[in-house]
């Protein structure tokens, strides 16, 4: 073979493999989603799994994140701090480029720093400590759910304007969740200068299933309200909507945000027509019914999975969307830059509509009462 048919076959090769070479499509980004898959509050954390896997099919037919598609990779924290630990320690060394988590409040306290010196960006969902934003565990912290002091402002609310209860009963989750609520709630009937009494005070671990002595002190103190905070909507939150009404505990049984779902209501059986609670977010009442990008999201979990998205669902769905909207509109996966933009900005076109951040990094949401009617939600106009 002459020298210039070598060379035209050795360029043809090289040409071809570089030609081949670009035709392999650009490997998928990372993202890490860390929840309870297992215990009391699994079912739920499966339901937020599904959500968000929702998400990233509809980001991934709208072309990905910076053209690469996006691949999930979630763990179980079996809503303990050390297995959280462990879980975040196993999504950076799987290189993802985000993670998305935060159920229980101690456990999402626990994974912050350890996300954060990783130099990881960390979206927290559902953790309602007023310590996730303090920025002492993360510099940048984003939360999408409702802050302790936002809950509790809106129950404080309730009991002043809406049920005008003079005695008062908690039944409270004793962990950061659970006293930072009722901290919250009773500080905002203080500022309201709304007069009260405390007549009954039961905490409770996270696991507890069995409240009947709690429930025993709490209707001989015959409370007009008795508020509810317990995260564990799997095991916890049913087991006291029915043993509250087989207890014939008088007055009103009121939910802290975000803790009675369709998922309790179905467990808790018919005991939970008459439960109070509110909540950000409702897939079938304005301003969502309208939103086309919820319309959208919910035909799609249904088509996907055969279920209607509630709250929970919804958040981990829209801190996926947000965290690809602020990289697509920045052109960078840049975790300092994707938070700066998240912290303090505004964003169109969400599950949410269109919503706003504070500078702390916590999402600006509405809340909406709500009363369980024929077991399902009915918010109150």
């Amino acid at each position: 073979m002459k020298l210039h048919h070598i060379l035209c076959a050795a360029a043809s090769l090289v040409l071809g493999l570089a030609g081949s070479a670009a035709a392999q499509p650009a490997p998928p980004i990372k993202v890490g989603v860390i929840i309870p898959l297992s215990g009391g509050a699994g079912p739920q954390g499966k339901n937020v799994t599904q959500a968000i896997q929702v998400m990233a099919a509809m980001i991934n037919e709208g072309g990905g994140v910076l053209g690469r598609q996006i691949e999930l990779l979630t763990r179980d924290d079996e809503s303990t701090p050390a297995v959280g630990v462990s879980r975040a320690n196993d999504l950076i060394g799987q290189g993802v480029s985000v993670i998305i988590e935060g159920w229980n409040s101690p456990v999402a306290l626990a994974m912050q720093p350890v996300i954060s010196r990783a130099g990881i960006l960390d979206i927290t969902m559902f953790a309602s400590a007023d310590a996730i934003l303090s920025g002492e565990g993360n510099p940048l912290p984003i939360r999408l759910n409702a802050a302790n002091a936002q809950g509790g402002a809106a129950i404080a609310q309730v009991i002043a304007s809406t049920l005008k209860a003079k005695r008062v009963a908690f039944l409270t989750e004793n962990d950061a969740y659970g006293n930072g609520t009722q901290a919250s709630i009773e500080a905002e009937l203080k500022r309201l200068n709304y007069v009260y009494e405390r007549v009954a005070e039961e905490k409770f671990p996270f696991s507890q299933a069995d409240f009947r002595v709690a429930l025993t002190n709490v209707r001989a103190a015959e409370p007009d309200v008795t508020v509810t905070i317990n995260a564990n909507e799997g095991l916890g939150m049913p087991s006291i909507i029915r043993q509250f009404k087989q207890g014939r505990v008088p007055g009103q049984l009121l939910a802290a945000l975000g803790t009675v779902a369709p998922s309790v209501i179905s467990v808790a059986g018919e005991a939970a027509n008459g439960v109070m609670g509110v909540d950000i977010y409702f897939p079938d009442v304005e301003p969502f019914v309208s939103n086309p990008v919820n319309h959208s999201f919910v035909a799609r979990s249904q088509a996907m999975f055969k279920q209607t998205p509630d709250k929970f669902m919804a958040v981990g769905a829209t801190a996926l969307q947000l965290w690809a909207m602020a990289a697509n509109e920045l052109k960078t996966l840049d975790r300092e830059a994707i938070a700066k933009r998240i912290r303090g900005g505004n964003f169109r076109n969400t599950i949410f509509g269109d919503v706003s951040f504070a500078a702390t990094g916590q999402l600006q949401s509405r809340t909406h009462l709500f009363k369980v009617q024929d077991g399902k939600i009915v918010v109150q106009k």
